[in-house]
């Protein structure tokens, strides 16, 4: 048996890193997956790939997850980053480097953004390259991948051109929609990310990679509908400002505001192969625009999506650093009831709550409260489940996040909403001579006089929602 070294991935609660771990591990590499919240990653791995806790923001974090790891992963981004998400960039890259360095990795792996550096570049494609930059530093081999727009399914361009196409059948399209881009199809970049394990090469080179065709964000959107047939009508605009295109990202698709401006900055200015080298080191034949859109179009069809880009915690900002914030009291209010099902039936009507289902009382309410979020800049209720049926730690389930699964017993999750504090719907089951008694506990630690004025305010509101929706759930469970 051949005995292969450590490979660490980081970022593999993101939409690259969680399909990247599977394609590695199906390869019988041998992994380490270096996580913030870990717990959100037992239930999606095989037995035999490890986990460590580590926060690249940590050095003495990073000191432990990276031991005896030969070659890691960067797949760290701060796209959801609210302040200076550059200088946040670079801060972590540079423990990254530096814990790398101490602990003797061979090489890391990065995956960064296609743009000229000779030519002017938005701040987050700066930032992608300036990452680059000082992981060279380090002084451990680097392969640097930059990169276009991603094609497949859960990826945040194609979750952009979907939410777009299929619902404009008329739009009026910014200049930075006709600008040339190279997209790649997932499948493609996988590939180039895992052959770099076992490449032979020698310093720290950067590679461009994209598919075999050069084409714009409104040619995207043209073969989109091209295959779903579907007719749209393009009208260019000579001024659309990027607050404006991504205001208009964040209300006709799953995108937020902060994370749309982002991206229409950096498609501003081509993003197109200028070096072909990467062709004479990896076998990778790259698909087409249709077959890459082909293939994500089959994929969305399932049920079933492997990863979305909004699984990864930084894309909705969740790692909020809350030390030194002064909490009042914690508000807890509980509601409970007696279902005459067994907790199994029950819990199956949980573990749908959400989505194309809905919350199961005053769904226009919930609408409503997602759409104030979005105008706060928040994440709103546009965020498509990973699995329509069923939950696993760190699951999104529109406004909130799977924190904790039980089978049959306990389901928590945690407001990623805007509020003015921080706060958990938790819902226990209990078997009680074969019925089952079902809990519903509602947390809140508010912050200051806001937060209680918040929780106050909503609170005849709240009682209401929460009590219509364990009745319903009782209903539906009870027939099921």
């Amino acid at each position: 048996m051949i005995h292969r070294p450590l490979v660490a991935i980081t970022g593999a609660t993101g939409y690259i890193g969680g399909r990247l771990l599977n394609h590695l591990d199906q390869r019988k590499y041998r992994l380490r997956c270096i996580a913030r919240r870990p717990e959100f990653l037992a239930d999606r791995l095989n037995s035999g790939i490890e986990v460590a806790p580590g926060d690249a923001g940590n050095l003495s974090s990073m000191l432990s997850a990276l031991k005896d790891v030969h070659t890691a992963y960067y797949l760290i981004h701060s796209l959801g980053e609210t302040g200076n998400f550059a200088q946040h960039e670079a801060a972590v890259a540079q423990n990254f480097a530096q814990a790398a360095e101490k602990c003797g990795i061979r090489r890391i792996i990065y995956l960064g953004g296609l743009g000229d550096p000779n030519q002017p570049l938005s701040s987050h494609l700066q930032s992608r390259q300036n990452v680059g930059r000082i992981l060279r530093e380090s002084g451990v081999q680097v392969i640097e991948f930059q990169a276009s727009i991603v094609i497949g399914s859960g990826s945040i361009s194609f979750e952009m051109i979907r939410a777009l196409t299929e619902r404009l059948p008329i739009m009026l399209i910014p200049k930075w929609v006709s600008m040339p881009a190279q997209p790649i199809a997932t499948d493609d970049l996988l590939a180039y990310l895992a052959q770099a394990l076992e490449l032979d090469v020698e310093g720290n080179p950067i590679f461009q990679i994209g598919g075999t065709d050069v084409v714009s964000y409104g040619g995207l959107m043209r073969e989109y509908a091209r295959q779903r047939g579907l007719k749209r009508l393009m009208i260019p605009v000579p001024v659309l400002t990027p607050w404006l295109s991504s205001l208009w990202l964040t209300i006709f698709t799953p995108i937020y505001q902060r994370i749309g401006r982002k991206l229409v900055m950096s498609l501003r200015h081509p993003t197109v192969v200028t070096d072909e080298s990467a062709r004479r080191y990896f076998t990778v034949k790259t698909m087409s625009v249709r077959d890459a859109m082909a293939l994500a179009l089959r994929n969305e069809d399932r049920e079933i999506t492997e990863t979305r880009w909004s699984d990864a915690l930084s894309s909705a900002d969740t790692h909020r650093d809350w030390g030194g914030v002064r909490f009042g009291n914690r508000i807890v209010e509980s509601h409970s009831i007696r279902i005459p099902s067994k907790p199994r039936q029950v819990f199956e009507v949980l573990e749908r709550i959400g989505g194309k289902t809905g919350w199961y009382y005053a769904n226009w309410l919930w609408r409503l409260r997602g759409a104030l979020d979005i105008l706060v800049g928040g994440v709103g209720l546009r965020r498509r489940r990973r699995n329509p049926e069923k939950m696993i730690a760190g699951d999104v389930v529109d406004c909130w996040r799977v924190e904790k699964v039980m089978r049959d017993s306990v389901i928590r999750l945690t407001a990623e909403m805007k509020l003015p504090g921080r706060a958990w719907l938790e819902f226990e089951l209990q078997e009680e001579n074969g019925d089952t008694h079902l809990r519903q506990t509602t947390i809140f630690d508010p912050v200051g006089l806001l937060g209680l004025a918040y929780w106050y305010a909503l609170y005849p509101l709240h009682k209401l929602i929460f009590k219509g929706m364990l009745k319903n759930i009782a209903h539906i469970s009870s027939r099921s």
